[in-house]
């Protein structure tokens, strides 16, 4: 691939409901679109997840277009590639900023697809023709609203519901969900809200016939998750502690968890996602796909990367419809019955709407290659 020109946008794209996890409230959403031009006429595209405070992780809407700008763009444009694998070694010089990297590597992902013809599924070496889908409901006010939501997605046929939880929120939330509807499969998502000192709260949970508990202890901890692990019954998940292959292989044999949610964005790409898929598969360890409330660009590079086989259990990648009163896609992303189909076409098989993305265009920067 010949890279002639790359594109970042700036755009700001308000949700249709605020949502709230332990860490805070999110209205809207600040992101970076990123658009690369080969020298055949094509493009390929993919959104940066990070957001606009440094509270999921330490990257930042900002720091992603900083580091994607002045270091990540020259290290693509140093010669051409001839497989996106190639950019796991390019990029190693610059530590961290994995979201800044994904959002970079998925665009070119997307061109590589296109260029050679296939789906960005097929590139990616995806086997299903469509997807299971769960869905994540955030902190709610009340016990009724609550079981309002859960009721709604249930009679959506979604496939799994996620509930968000936090100290003073979680048991009783859950039993009543539980009572209410016996047989769905539910998990909890506690986004490191919990300690050690909590384990009997954690340990309660038990009871409640969970799919798993998703990272309950500290962002960067994978040894307490073990001693946790030890004593819960219920699967723990990992998330934001996972960030390369290496993560997943320590955090395996260490006994820290039993599931790995793998969100493009946090480990950096697709190639590093399709590393720890296959890791995992060789250790029985089943993998599903994180949501960062991405818009469609992000949310067709979700569906692609979760038609690989070990991606087993319903991932958070929901309607369009379920975030956005307009979307930067044609079509919008559709769930059918708990599933979404894989559209036709090459690449992420979704069609930029150019006309919501300059609506939604707050800033752009053009960058032209030398070569």
């Amino acid at each position: 691939m010949e890279i002639n020109r790359i594109i970042l946008r700036h755009l700001k794209m308000d949700l249709l409901h605020p949502f709230t996890t332990s860490t805070g409230t999110e209205a809207d959403k600040d992101f970076v679109l990123v658009e690369v031009q080969s020298k055949s006429g094509l493009s390929g595209w993919a959104e940066s997840v990070a957001i606009f405070s440094p509270l999921y992780n330490e990257e930042t809407f900002k720091t992603n277009w900083h580091i994607i700008d002045d270091f990540l763009i020259p290290l693509l444009l140093q010669a051409p590639i001839n497989h996106p694998d190639e950019l796991i070694e390019r990029f190693s010089s610059v530590r961290g900023n994995y979201m800044a990297k994904a959002a970079l590597e998925g665009a070119v992902w997307d061109l590589y697809a296109k260029e050679n013809k296939m789906s960005l599924s097929k590139a990616l070496g995806g086997t299903k023709d469509k997807i299971e889908v769960g869905i994540s409901i955030g902190i709610q006010e009340s016990e009724k609203a609550l079981l309002k939501q859960v009721e709604s997605y249930v009679s959506q046929g979604y496939k799994r519901i996620k509930i968000k939880i936090k100290p003073g929120f979680d048991y009783e939330l859950l039993q009543a969900v539980r009572k209410e509807f016996p047989t769905i499969p539910m998990m909890a998502d506690a986004n490191s809200a919990y300690s050690l000192h909590n384990i009997d709260r954690l340990k309660a949970l038990d009871e409640l016939n969970l799919m798993m508990i998703e990272q309950p202890l500290a962002h960067d901890d994978i040894i307490d998750h073990a001693e946790l692990q030890a004593q819960l019954k219920t699967p723990i998940c990992l998330d934001e502690s996972i960030h390369t292959v290496e993560d997943v292989r320590k955090a395996i044999q260490l006994g820290s968890c039993k599931i790995i949610n793998i969100k493009i964005g946090r480990v950096g790409g697709l190639s590093e996602s399709k590393r720890i898929h296959d890791l995992c598969a060789k250790h029985d360890v089943p993998v599903w796909c994180g949501g960062m409330l991405e818009a469609g660009i992000g949310r067709a590079h979700n569906i692609a990367i979760t038609t690989l086989p070990n991606f087993t259990l319903p991932g958070d990648t929901a309607a369009s419809s379920r975030y956005w009163a307009e979307d930067i896609i044609t079509p919008e992303v559709e769930v059918k019955d708990g599933y979404i189909y894989l559209p036709e076409g090459f690449g992420i098989g979704y069609e930029p709407n150019l006309d919501n993305i300059n609506k939604f265009t707050l800033e752009s920067k053009i960058i032209n290659s030398i070569i």
